[in-house]
């Protein structure tokens, strides 16, 4: 019986180990994500679109409606990129695209508003016992409302066209505000 010689053997073995480690094609497409989504809503017609790119293998190109922007310095991994919008009348749209090392590519359409309209605060319920104040109501905004404080103080929220809150504070009187992803803030004095 003749033995198989250890470096045929061994030879062997390798081979089907470097299988494993073939180099597989690149199919993972950037990722785009904007930081400030309630930005895509703005009280201006001009503001800043703020985002990133992720990528396995480095991102080579950023455009917005086919025009390259600069990738911000920094990893091409997680590129960083900003434009600034102009909006014509009330609405618009941004298509973002970013192509990587690999040549794929992906996009991303963003609407965008602007809104001037501030949110209309209404107070459903004020109980005053002694020096404590119970105050409920309701919030509603043409977009949306991102932001209730009472006295200064945020209370926990569910963002939304139309936001229920309820607070209990001290004083002679509770001081209300709410905000809108636009940014527009309105004011009242509950009394």
């Amino acid at each position: 019986m003749r033995r198989a010689r250890p470096a045929v053997t061994a030879l062997l073995a390798c081979t089907g180990l470097l299988a494993g480690c073939a180099r597989t094609t690149d199919t993972f497409k950037p990722r785009i994500t904007i930081s400030n989504a309630d930005g895509a809503a703005s009280r201006a017609k001009s503001f800043v679109v703020d985002g990133y790119v992720l990528d396995d293998t480095g991102v080579t190109q950023i455009t917005v409606d086919g025009t390259p922007i600069p990738i911000l310095p920094g990893s091409r991994k997680l590129a960083h990129f900003q434009f600034k919008t102009l909006i014509q009348g009330s609405s618009g749209k941004y298509t973002i695209a970013a192509q990587d090392a690999a040549g794929n590519r992906s996009t991303l359409v963003l609407p965008v508003t602007v809104d001037a309209e501030k949110p209309v605060i209404k107070v459903t319920s004020f109980e005053k016992t002694g020096n404590v104040i119970r105050v409920g109501g309701t919030v509603t905004d043409n977009g949306r409302v991102v932001q209730v404080l009472v006295d200064g103080n945020q209370i926990n929220i569910t963002p939304g066209r139309t936001v229920d809150f309820y607070a209990e504070t001290t004083g002679i009187w509770a001081d209300l505000a709410a905000v809108d992803a636009a940014g527009n803030r309105a004011t009242l004095r509950a009394r």
